[in-house]
């Protein structure tokens, strides 16, 4: 008898270790892609160091990536697109990754708002007819041909800072005003009413690469400071 209760208790102890390994591990059910804290890290350091973009924006950007895959929302997880606002508008400031190879795959010229500044963008809004750029995350949305042509709806994501920009009609399009012809005639791109315009010969490339549910975060210095809401579903 006292060799069988033996036999229990080591049992019990032995599914008890085992359970314990398991404490803290998080499942990945869907192969979904995760980004641990060291490969933030690491994107950090080789976006800032290769390509200038802010620290902040790509901790940013990558930490509300990975909030979007965490609730389920995002549907293409394979593409993040950053806009640095924080640059002149004579730089190309759109930067398209590829989150699994830890690659740049487009980097290029994009407009701001004819309210946010001339030739840099200093102020920002969420307001209707403000034709101001808003910041914050967005969800890529449908393309359809509208008056700029081939254009790409974004969903503002950020309560009170972006989630008008369906009533504002902010969209991604082309312009014939981005372009290097332009910053040479006149020192600096055009601006738009508000939506991130592309150079027009590439409008098309970009916008089939990152349309239907890829994660855009629109970047300046001024987002350091604001605490930024949930997430809109």
């Amino acid at each position: 008898m006292n060799r069988f209760l033996l036999f229990i208790l080591m049992v019990f102890l032995a599914g008890f270790f085992l359970q314990g390994r398991h404490i803290g591990k998080k499942s990945n059910p869907d192969n979904r892609i995760d980004i641990p804290d060291n490969r933030i890290s690491s994107w950090n350091k080789k976006l800032t160091d290769s390509c200038g973009i802010p620290e902040e924006a790509v901790h940013q950007a990558l930490n509300n990536f990975s909030e979007l895959k965490e609730k389920k929302i995002i549907q293409n997880d394979s593409l993040l697109t950053i806009i640095d606002y924080s640059r002149s508008s004579t730089e190309k400031r759109l930067f398209i990754l590829d989150i699994k190879n830890e690659q740049v795959v487009k980097n290029t010229l994009v407009a701001h708002g004819m309210n946010s500044g001339i030739q840099n963008a200093e102020n920002f809004s969420n307001d209707l007819h403000s034709n101001k750029s808003s910041l914050g995350l967005f969800l890529t949305q449908d393309c359809y041909n509208g008056k700029h042509g081939y254009s790409l709806r974004i969903k503002g994501m950020n309560e009170g800072i972006n989630d008008n920009a369906y009533k504002r009609a902010v969209v991604i399009h082309g312009a014939d005003y981005v372009s290097e012809q332009f910053i040479l005639k006149y020192g600096r791109i055009g601006r738009s009413f508000g939506c991130p315009a592309l150079p027009l010969e590439e409008t098309r490339e970009i916008i089939d690469l990152i349309k239907n549910g890829s994660c855009l975060y629109i970047y300046h210095p001024v987002l350091d400071s604001i605490t930024q809401p949930d997430l809109k579903r």
